[in-house]
């Protein structure tokens, strides 16, 4: 809850004071004409003036409660309620938002009254919500409390989730438990043969029936043995460092970009914390690395926990406003065994080459194309950028394709994403599972 702001005394308006003018000034004229009517027209405007008093003793007060815990990105809401001071019934608000119309209103307030703000916005990360700037006036409308102005604090917006089912996993299955079958030897649920007893083998694992069939002198024993149950390994490798929207006039910092406009950044973080729940509910490991904060990577883990751990290291995502340093970019370390999900705009070499590299290391790499549809350019000199950029993004997209990389497309609807996922899944389904060591 946004604590209370110190109201400031009560002034008078411009009716107190243009009524005061007036009636001194008819009241002079009535003096040098000697006209007593006019004195008459005086005296109304300057006892009503003067009954008006020195305005309310108390002031209004406003107090802003914004609801605890995640904040999903949709709507965003808060509730202000004011406390009107006695004989002030009048209480003008004013409410903004980065990105949002201004709201005025006038509104009747004889007693405590609660006002609900809510604002609706794609965005996700650190956002800046409402600000409201209060004016109380008296009944007469003589007398106003200065504007007084009360600021939400910033929220963290989470960014929401879309179910996806089966997504692709790594070639090689680690661990000694999982809900994966792999294709060495171990406890799990899937047979892999019939074979005779040897030392090591538990006993509870005798086949008596194959026993009974291949030896009835029970000379040997056989036991069943099964395939191993193991978990696998993803890292969600974000890349922050570009944050741009369907406006390309907005790319270099120039213009407003909107609130109902799902930037880069935003749709990454919506496909990661997708995939991610996706791999957490049916028990893998995910860990995230951020191009842009490479200081603060989250290692491997599992569970509802981890889940939201992952996705406050998503919204707390951002571009650096230097880039120096993206010429020199090095692969982050991944864990062995583990398959790359890469989300990334592809409007530069970088990201290209550290796919190259983990491919190079043996990781599988998924990319993950996060640049939103653009809108219609105008702007001549604009149109001729986009196309040069466009060509040599459509080169690196088909270098990745022809290299074996997989890249799906997020902008949109997120259903052509999960089809190909799904499609991704299937073929690594049909591969041999690599055997972990």
């Amino acid at each position: 809850m946004t604590p209370p702001q110190t109201p400031p005394a009560w002034t008078a308006t411009t009716t107190r004071r243009a009524g005061l003018v007036t009636g001194v000034v008819l009241l002079a004229a009535a003096t040098l004409a000697a006209r007593p009517d006019i004195a008459l027209l005086a005296v109304p405007v300057l006892l009503t003036t003067l009954w008006s008093g020195t305005g309310p003793r108390q002031a209004t007060t406003a107090h802003l409660h914004e609801p605890d815990g995640e904040t999903r990105a949709g709507e965003l809401t808060a509730t202000l309620t004011l406390h009107p001071a006695t004989h002030a019934t009048l209480t003008h608000l004013r409410v903004t938002a980065p990105g949002h119309r201004e709201t005025q209103t006038v509104l009747a307030t004889p007693h405590p009254r609660d006002i609900p703000l809510r604002l609706t916005s794609v965005r996700t990360g650190p956002q800046d919500t409402f600000d409201i700037a209060l004016r109380a006036y008296d009944t007469t409308g003589v007398w106003e409390q200065p504007q007084t102005d009360l600021h939400a604090r910033p929220r963290l917006v989470l960014p929401g989730t879309t179910p996806l089912g089966p997504v692709p996993l790594p070639d090689a299955l680690r661990g000694l438990t999982g809900p994966h079958t792999s294709r060495r030897l171990g406890d799990g649920t899937e047979l892999r043969d019939i074979h005779p007893f040897r030392p090591g083998d538990r006993l509870r694992r005798i086949d008596w029936r194959a026993t009974a069939r291949r030896s009835p002198d029970l000379d040997h024993l056989y036991v069943r043995r099964t395939h191993a149950t193991a978990e696998a390994t993803a890292m969600l490798v974000l890349d922050s460092r570009d944050d741009v929207g369907p406006d390309i006039r907005t790319w270099r910092g120039h213009g407003t970009r909107r609130r109902d406009e799902a930037t880069s950044l935003d749709l990454a973080r919506h496909a990661a914390a997708s995939i991610a729940r996706q791999l957490l509910e049916t028990g893998d490991r995910v860990a995230m690395e951020d191009l842009a904060r490479r200081r603060r990577p989250v290692p491997p883990a599992s569970g509802r926990r981890h889940l939201r751990r992952l996705t406050h290291g998503l919204a707390l995502a951002h571009p650096v406003s230097d880039r120096a340093a993206s010429h020199t970019l090095r692969p982050p370390q991944i864990p062995a065994g583990a398959i790359v999900y890469l989300f990334t705009t592809l409007l530069d070499d970088d990201t290209t080459r550290l796919v190259h590299a983990w491919r190079t290391l043996g990781h599988p790499v998924v990319v993950i194309d996060t640049l939103p549809a653009l809108h219609p350019i105008h702007l001549p000199h604009h149109r001729i950028a986009w196309r040069i950029t466009r060509l040599e993004r459509d080169d690196r997209i088909t270098a990745l394709r022809r290299s074996g990389t997989p890249v799906v497309h997020w902008a949109g609807h997120t259903t052509a994403a999960r089809t190909r996922l799904h499609a991704l899944a299937r073929t690594h389904r049909r591969r041999p599972a690599g055997r972990t060591t």
